[in-house]
């Protein structure tokens, strides 16, 4: 079992920045794959990147790539995702994934609560 718990959210403009931070509980994090998804108002929620246990193996959804870069510190129990470049579509709740599988696309076993992004145009 894995608690995790999103931060780092908020309003941002059009071509800001933003670091959300997703820290787990438990002693057992390096045995997570992670990833990040997101869900827009009235849409599904959507695969936006995936970090393999170890960190050496990083995915991303076409829309997000070279804006967004995933990463974990496994002695801090934290997944990290900087995304750049934002822009007004990037607006959503993101939500912090786990699975003990080798990746979060392959399905998600445990989910943060969300952290609300919002880009002004």
């Amino acid at each position: 079992q894995v608690q995790l718990v999103e931060s780092g959210g908020g309003l941002v403009q059009a071509g800001g920045s933003l670091r959300l931070s997703c820290a787990a509980s438990g002693r057992t994090f390096s045995s997570y794959a992670m990833g990040w998804f997101r869900q827009a108002p009235g849409k599904e929620r959507k695969f936006v990147g995936g970090i393999r246990r170890s960190g050496g193996s990083r995915y991303y959804a076409d829309s997000v790539k070279g804006r967004f870069t995933i990463s974990r510190d496994n002695a801090k129990n934290t997944m990290y995702l900087q995304m750049n470049s934002l822009k007004p579509e990037d607006t959503a709740v993101y939500y912090c994934a786990a699975t003990p599988r080798d990746t979060v696309v392959g399905g998600v076993d445990y989910w943060g609560q969300g952290t609300q992004v919002t880009v002004s145009s």
